[in-house]
């Protein structure tokens, strides 16, 4: 058994020592949003944080994390209000979203680090993969976190999650193959 502090909660994983940490979060404590892309380390999806360092979860054996606080995607901000959340929105940088957690977590363990991170620095420590092609917003997204982390800047909410079932869909009589004419 594996014990460690997933999100602030003491957990204990009863897997294998050598299960993938990124296993353990999505099927044991059924924390979704690190995804699995690759399952090699180079992609980048599967990103948590762990004792402050941004982490590729699917290099990383259960065995090799006791004792250790992880941070995952829904740990950081369940409400999308961190600060790299929120300005990644404000910078219009997720598109698919698939990678967006991974990023996120990156990001959040850098300007933690240095909240005032040079391009070159964004650009060597967020290696993620995007085949959405985000990267020219990205660096100012991560820019703009720093500035609001340091008091510098205020990022505006994030909108709710999904859209309003009222503006998904309409009837339009004059398309409706079932109204009559």
């Amino acid at each position: 058994m594996t014990r460690l502090t997933v999100n602030n909660e003491a957990v204990e994983y009863r897997m294998a020592p050598d299960t993938p940490l990124l296993w353990a979060l999505r099927d044991a404590s059924n924390l979704t949003g690190t995804k699995y892309g690759c399952g090699t380390g180079s992609c980048g999806a599967c990103t948590v944080d762990i004792d402050g360092k941004a982490v590729r979860s699917c290099q990383v054996a259960l065995r090799a994390v006791e004792g250790t606080f992880v941070t995952t995607i829904e740990g950081l901000s369940r409400e999308r209000a961190h600060p790299v959340q929120l300005a990644l929105i404000a910078e219009n940088v997720p598109q698919c979203g698939y990678c967006i957690p991974g990023i996120t977590m990156a990001a959040a363990a850098l300007l933690q680090r240095d909240p005032m991170p040079s391009d070159a620095a964004i650009r060597a420590a967020i290696t993620n993969i995007c085949r959405c092609g985000i990267y020219p917003r990205l660096v100012e997204a991560i820019q703009r976190a720093g500035r609001a982390i340091r008091g510098d800047e205020r990022l505006p909410a994030a909108p709710r999650p999904g859209i309003d079932p009222a503006d998904a869909a309409r009837r339009v009589p004059a398309l409706d193959p079932t109204a009559r004419r």
